[in-house]
């Protein structure tokens, strides 16, 4: 079946960075877009950026030239490298395939 495990999160202050991983099994992987979604309190999930299976990406407005997402189709895994991270930033970020989706895990930036 298919799963998608995201590790990596956590706490940094403002203007720090983290790389978030996505760990996938049960599909093939090198055939499918990927993307990252985030939540922050309150709000709704909104997407931050995806990456096709030729590797063309494309980013929120408000994160693009900070956040880079890659694959790597032989480890069958995701990453998203955030740098620069702004308070606004915190959230639940979550990995997605078609209509699957992680479990999230808990990025906060704060001074």
């Amino acid at each position: 079946q298919v799963q998608l495990v995201e590790s990596g999160g956590g706490f940094v202050q403002p203007g720090g960075s983290l790389r978030l991983s996505c760990a996938t099994s049960g599909f093939t992987f090198d055939t499918r877009t990927m993307s990252w979604y985030r939540q922050a309190p309150g709000k709704t999930r909104e997407w931050v950026s995806i990456i096709f299976p030729d590797g063309a990406t494309n980013y929120l407005d408000s994160v693009e030239g900070r956040f880079t997402i890659s694959r790597d189709n032989v480890k069958s895994m995701l990453y998203l490298q955030m740098n620069n991270l702004k308070p606004e930033d915190t959230a639940v970020y979550y990995c997605r395939m078609m209509n699957f989706w992680g479990q999230g895990t808990q990025v906060t930036v704060s001074a």
